[in-house]
């Protein structure tokens, strides 16, 4: 992944973030729950491409796209 796709995925992340925490304060939720639910957001947003990207190299490397393992 590039540089310009891990930047664009962190600015991603941060903007679900952010909106998940006033969401969550437009709801009344207290700072604390406020700030959980954005960090279960960033995380979310972070955790989802990881998978992907995992179980995609999985299924090159069997399939012997990417060349032998070292």
């Amino acid at each position: 992944m590039s540089v310009l796709g891990v930047g664009l995925l962190l600015a991603l992340a941060l903007l679900a973030a952010a909106a998940a925490g006033t969401l969550a304060r437009m709801d009344g939720a207290t700072y604390p729950a406020a700030i959980t639910r954005a960090a279960t957001a960033f995380l979310a947003v972070l955790t989802l491409p990881a998978a992907a990207m995992g179980a995609l190299a999985s299924v090159l490397r069997r399939s012997g796209s990417m060349g032998k393992p070292r």
